[in-house]
């Protein structure tokens, strides 16, 4: 059997690499590219691939929040992450939004190649730093409401509460509008929700608002 492949990455030098990982193998069809997690979402649910090739850190909509989405609406999709990056505040919200399995873009092609085939079965597939930070996470007790964000994001988010829009946050803090969207992604992966209003009422109900 086939399996069906959609890779989503912002970089095209990376999709033409891993377009060429896959496409010289008759197991694995390219069905697909995206730059960015949105059209991720739309490119998987009309083309019904086996498994997503998910960057996490892309313009407009990001890996997590695209995982999130096609859990919802397309969970029989796989969707294996394949990123640059190993901290926790990657690692934990891909993994609690759904994905499957967990990869950094230096694994040698056959570890890629054997991750797509377990990913596609359900099997969870996991870099070894990776596998260690969910272990220290699981390990770990959780942490208050007060660590669960940094600084800046608590910043950010009493910046919302306050009904400041993203440029309004940007000029306050000396940062740009773009950083602020990171920020506030990154909190909504940490808070579990999907938009400005519900982090604002999450906020509230962990006590990190007054």
């Amino acid at each position: 059997m086939t399996i069906r492949l959609l890779i989503v990455d912002d970089h095209p030098i990376v999709r033409d690499g891993l377009r060429g990982v896959f496409e010289g193998d008759p197991d694995f069809q390219v069905v697909g590219e995206a730059g960015d997690g949105a059209e991720g979402v739309d490119r998987a649910l009309a083309l019904t691939p086996d498994v997503v090739l998910m960057d996490l850190r892309m313009p407009r909509t990001g890996g997590v929040e695209a995982i999130r989405l096609l859990r919802e609406r397309a969970p029989d999709i796989r969707v294996l992450v394949l990123t640059t990056f190993d901290t926790d505040a990657d690692v934990l919200p891909a993994v609690e939004a759904g994905a499957t399995g967990y990869l950094l873009k230096d694994a040698p092609r056959e570890e890629l190649v054997r991750a797509v085939r377990a990913a596609q079965q359900g099997q969870a597939v996991l870099a070894p730093t990776v596998a260690q930070k969910l272990l220290g996470h699981v390990r770990t007790p959780a942490p208050s409401p007060s660590e669960l964000l940094t600084d800046r994001e608590l910043e950010i988010l009493r910046l919302v509460a306050a009904g400041t829009t993203n440029k309004e946050a940007a000029k306050r803090l000396f940062i740009s509008e773009a950083t602020v969207k990171t920020h506030l992604l990154h909190l909504y992966a940490k808070l579990g929700v999907r938009d400005r209003a519900a982090a604002v009422a999450e906020g509230y109900k962990r006590g990190l608002l007054d």
